[in-house]
């Protein structure tokens, strides 16, 4: 799976703390956080008609994240619906759009690691790009990356952080390998998620099973599909899973805002299933994508 460029993002406004730029301006000091030392956090958001999927959610996991980091003077909720509003009205976007939201600790008055040399506070980016959903609906293939991710005693997956290094490197062994992506375990052998969304599994019962949030962070498409499974009666199960139960599962799909839903076909060269989008993968699917519909909020409340 490679991303490709779509040309209508060539003249694209980027917002860059409050200032829209053009995409070949846009740019951050090499003073600021993010240069230094991946010091950010980050959401990816998802634009259906004009409206944003669980966009509060999203929000009060940026924040949380930047109160974990200690991240000072973030703006607040509402400022930055405001700024993501400004953004997406300047550019014209409705639909088919994807958000990437980044709040840097900002500039440093010199290099170093040190938060007490941040004195301007915080940077906050939003890039707005026309972006259809990554994946390959007819099925990925991934590899087992020998990169594992980390316990909460090493760094909190629950802080969706800038510092990606691992899930990149993990990506280039994918490439590599000629997959899609990689799946990462956690250091006790367990599957965690891949390099860029969480994974799912169906047995041969029809159980939707997930991996615990012990060495990935907390989905909020993951949650979305949970929420799905308890209200349609499908039967699921959030519990530790070795690779050998992926291997052998009826049907494996990832989930993520930049790909939605998608089928995995196989697996270290282990076909999944039929090797094709299965049943209970498609109904999922269905009803994620009804949900989209009905649940996506607008950026301003009607008084804003």
């Amino acid at each position: 799976m490679k991303q490709t460029y779509d040309p209508r993002n060539a003249d694209i406004l980027v917002n860059v703390d409050g200032e829209l730029l053009p995409r070949a301006e846009a740019k951050v000091s090499v003073f600021d956080s993010l240069v230094q030392g991946g010091d950010g956090c980050w959401e990816g958001l998802r634009v259906y008609d004009g409206r944003i999927f669980r966009l509060g959610q999203h929000l009060r996991r940026l924040l949380h994240s930047a109160k974990a980091m200690g991240i000072e003077g973030v703006p607040d909720e509402a400022a930055i619906r405001r700024e993501i509003h400004r953004t997406l009205e300047a550019n014209g976007m409705r639909d088919g759009v994807h958000v990437r939201l980044t709040l840097s600790r900002g500039l440093k008055i010199t290099s170093g690691m040190d938060p007490r040399l941040n004195q301007a506070g915080p940077t906050l980016i939003v890039l707005a790009e026309h972006k259809a959903p990554v994946y390959d609906k007819g099925g990925l293939r991934l590899v087992t990356s020998s990169l594992r991710r980390f316990p909460p005693d090493c760094l909190d997956p629950k802080i969706h952080h800038n510092n990606l290094l691992q899930s990149i490197l993990a990506k280039m062994e994918a490439n590599a390998a000629g997959a899609d992506d990689a799946v990462m375990l956690d250091t006790r052998g367990f599957v965690a998620e891949t390099n860029a969304t969480h994974l799912f599994l169906v047995d041969d019962d029809g159980v939707v099973r997930t991996s615990r949030t012990v060495a990935c962070p907390e989905g909020v498409t993951r949650a979305t599909v949970l929420e799905l499974c308890r209200e349609h009666g499908v039967p699921h199960a959030v519990e530790d899973l070795s690779l050998g139960e992926f291997h052998r599962a009826a049907e494996v799909f990832c989930t993520g805002t930049m790909g939605e839903l998608a089928a995995v076909v196989e697996l270290d060269g282990r076909t999944i299933g039929t090797g094709a989008l299965g049943p209970v993968t498609r109904r999922l699917s269905d009803l994620y994508a009804e949900r989209t519909r009905a649940d996506s909020e607008p950026v301003l409340a009607a008084d804003a």
